[in-house]
């Protein structure tokens, strides 16, 4: 069985075992894709908030409230 590292594949790989006819295979890449985005987001998050994005407008960029990204992000 092929071994997927969910904490550090590379998109290409992703690609690959996302395309997967292995259920556990597949789950597994699903999960690094929502790590990867969870930390983009926080990432992009904290760059808007640097550059003085108001929380109003970074949760009309992801399409939530603002009240729902600052209390996710508002630390």
């Amino acid at each position: 069985m092929l071994s997927v590292q969910t904490d550090s594949m590379d998109l290409n790989r992703l690609s690959s075992v996302l395309a997967s006819e292995d259920p556990a295979i597949g789950l597994r890449a699903v999960l690094a894709l929502r790590r990867l985005a969870e930390q983009v987001e926080a990432d992009q998050v904290a760059l808007a908030r640097r550059q003085g994005w108001s929380w109003q407008q970074i949760g009309d960029a992801l399409g939530i409230t603002r009240q729902s990204v600052h209390a996710k992000y508002g630390k």
